[in-house]
């Protein structure tokens, strides 16, 4: 029991430091949406229902739903997130990783989340 408990926290610290990669290929995809008022709205409505509990008000991570979560949600603040493509940040929101799900939303609402993402980046003063 007690082996299995040790086991555990290490593999839980150890996923913790493994970086989520997405295929180069997804580097490629581009964004089809402008990053206009009203696709950053509808991004930034998707963020409340879907992201924030997690990721927070602010893109940091620490929402209240994440602080406990393992991995920790990522600092969509980072620099490793705003230096991401948008193709990246679509195939990472489209196919999900434990403990965040991959949402059935359509690829439009992906969009917008990427766009509201760097909106969020923007008003911080992150850059690519």
């Amino acid at each position: 029991m007690k082996l299995t408990l040790i086991l555990v926290f290490l593999f839980l610290g150890l996923q913790q430091k493994i970086p989520w990669n997405s295929p180069k290929e997804a580097d490629n995809i581009q964004n089809p949406l402008k990053s206009d008022p009203v696709n950053i709205k509808a991004g930034n409505d998707l963020y409340t229902k879907y992201c924030l509990m997690c990721h927070g008000a602010k893109g940091k991570g620490d929402g209240p739903a994440g602080v406990s979560l393992v991995p920790h949600p990522g600092n969509l603040l980072s620099s490793r997130i705003a230096q991401s493509t948008d193709g990246s940040l679509y195939w990472k929101i489209k196919q999900g990783k434990a403990p965040m799900p991959a949402y059935v939303i359509t690829d439009t609402q992906r969009w917008s989340l990427v766009n509201y993402i760097r909106e969020l980046q923007k008003v911080n003063g992150i850059s690519k």
